[in-house]
């Protein structure tokens, strides 16, 4: 029991290091984009010379394509051999990635080539020990005791997500860029030691591609019915909450200040990390379609309300002046709230996904291919959403990005629940059955 308890701890600090490297690395991104200059960049070996906007988005990008290219070889790694193996592999490389960073010449030519392959082979560190984390943690977890495990180590990785939030830009001023990413490499290398030490070797062997097999699980496409189009939701909301906080008046946006801004991301996160070994722990007893029906509904529900801040606070007569936040309008406390009840409505959500796919993995099924799948039903709607908000705050309006990221939330969860139905009956059972 001791040993299963060690292996869980030392998980879960595989997931705080890689979550504080990556949101670490978002905050300190600007900073990297004033430093090396993206103007005609050229590639020195095609000739071509690229302009600054597709270097900038490149810097991102390499990070999201290296992620999706990287989902199917590790997860299929993960579970044709040895899981702790393959999850040492991606910290390692993740140490390598994050050493990099603060050695990049920043006056140098090739700064933008440099900096965006180590994006990507950061991209590959975080897909691997993510999969990996969350594959052995649910296989390490009884069945009844899964989504609570999970959610634990998704605490984690949100607990290093408010931390570095809040530090990665007070840390950069005082100190520059070094210490930081000097620190993130101790921090990977103590949960590679650790990992080394303390995680027992994954003996499960899963022969040939379970990809296929799981993809034609009933209850995978079940819930990825409703996670295709929920991705479309998270990723509108979550991107543009912080966007809506600070940007211009003209553009549609509150104008808040740096500090204010921030509030509303942590506030998500803190909630976020709070509840998901409580409600993990609720999934386990009453089944994960219920928890992944009411926390999408929620969180689209929600996201719907974000647009009538201003309103709600005038109505409220909200407070304009809070202590360190300065002159503020009354929508800050309204909007602060929204952003917590998000983190709330996720958390009921995240851990019994999770699980879900963890269970239908589990077995010698192919937890790691498992995860994958569930990676990669994201993905197409983690790209099209920032275009999309993009397009509607520009051409209709701020508040439409809200409107349809909280319709595609509704949308997903009513999509499941027919299926449900379909299979399982009207009612309360359609809900309850798994």
């Amino acid at each position: 029991m001791e040993s299963k308890r060690l292996q869980f701890y030392g998980l879960y600090l595989t997931r705080f290091a890689g979550g504080f490297g990556f949101i670490t690395l978002i905050t300190l991104l600007p900073e990297y984009i004033n430093l090396i200059d993206p103007q005609d960049f050229a590639l020195p070996f095609l000739g071509l010379t690229l302009s600054a906007g597709f270097v900038i988005g490149m810097y991102t990008t390499g990070f999201t394509l290296a992620q999706t290219v990287a989902v199917v070889p590790l997860a299929w790694a993960g579970d044709r051999y040895d899981k702790r193996l393959v999850l040492l592999g991606s910290l390692l490389v993740g140490v390598v990635a994050y050493a990099l960073f603060p050695l990049l010449d920043t006056g140098a030519p090739g700064a933008s080539l440099l900096f965006i392959l180590a994006r990507a082979l950061q991209g590959v560190a975080v897909t691997g020990a993510s999969l990996m984390s969350l594959s052995l943690v649910g296989e390490l977890a009884d069945a009844g005791t899964r989504a609570n495990h999970i959610g634990k180590a998704n605490a984690a990785n949100f607990a290093s997500s408010v931390l570095g939030s809040l530090s990665a830009g007070a840390l950069y001023e005082l100190l520059g860029f070094t210490p930081i990413f000097s620190l993130i490499v101790v921090l990977l290398s103590v949960a590679t030691g650790i990992v080394w030490l303390f995680v027992s070797p994954d003996r499960t062997r899963v022969k040939g591609f379970p990809f296929s097999d799981l993809a034609l699980n009933r209850r995978i496409i079940t819930v990825s019915s409703f996670r295709a189009q929920y991705a479309v939701a998270v990723t509108l909301v979550r991107t543009w909450v912080p966007i809506y906080a600070g940007v211009s008046a003209a553009s549609g946006g509150l104008a808040y200040g740096a500090l204010a801004v921030s509030v509303t991301v942590v506030t998500e996160k803190f909630c976020n990390m709070l509840l998901q070994p409580h409600t993990g722990r609720l999934s386990d007893r009453y089944g994960r379609a219920l928890f992944v029906f009411v926390g999408g509904g929620l969180y689209g529900l929600i996201a719907l309300a974000v647009p009538f801040s201003p309103a709600i606070g005038a109505s409220l007569g909200a407070p304009t002046e809070l202590p360190f936040l300065g002159a503020l309008t009354p929508a800050f406390l309204p909007l602060a709230v929204l952003s917590g009840l998000l983190g709330i409505a996720d958390s009921f959500r995240e851990p019994a996904s999770m699980a879900l796919f963890a269970d239908e993995g589990s077995g010698g099924k192919g937890v790691a291919s498992s995860f994958g799948i569930r990676e990669l039903v994201w993905r197409p709607g983690s790209v099209v959403g920032p275009l999309l908000g993009g397009w509607l705050m520009a051409e209709v309006g701020m508040e439409w990005v809200f409107y349809v990221g909280g319709a595609s939330a509704i949308t997903g969860v009513l999509t499941m629940l027919g299926v449900l139905a379909y299979h399982n009956g009207t009612g309360v059972r359609a809900l309850t059955e798994w």
